[in-house]
């Protein structure tokens, strides 16, 4: 098995999370992507989050919230993705930027729009009180 790591930044608000559509792609996905070498899990969020929505993470404020695994979206089976996933405020203004096309606030129904990882944390994030 082949194992992609990755980092996600989980951004709520009223129950709902922050979810972006890269350009070409037919799911959504929670913010984040894959560390260069040498990033740390902080290094890599703040990168991508910047890269992606135009946002600073405020580095003091991040937190880990848990790590989730499941088969890779769009790849051969027995690919997967290990998805380590923070909180964090940010400063800015969110918009999409680079590969993002689409920036959504999803709630638990839309669930069947998303990775197969992400389905996993909305399972998590649905128990625990937090999407709605």
């Amino acid at each position: 098995m082949h194992v992609i790591d990755k980092l996600a930044w989980i951004e709520l608000q009223g129950g709902k999370i922050l979810s972006t559509r890269s350009h070409g792609k037919d799911a959504y996905y929670i913010p984040g992507g894959k560390r260069e070498p040498g990033e740390t899990d902080r290094e890599t969020l703040m990168r991508e989050v910047a890269e992606e929505l135009s946002v600073n993470l405020i580095p003091s404020s991040i937190k880990y919230i848990g790590t989730f695994q499941a088969q890779a979206h769009g790849h051969a089976p027995g690919v997967e993705v290990k998805m380590q996933c923070y909180s964090g405020r940010y400063e800015g203004t969110l918009k999409a930027a680079a590969e993002i096309a689409e920036v959504v606030w999803l709630q638990y129904a839309d669930r069947d729009s998303v990775s197969p990882v992400d389905k996993v944390i909305f399972d998590w994030l649905q128990a625990e009180g937090l999407l709605h």
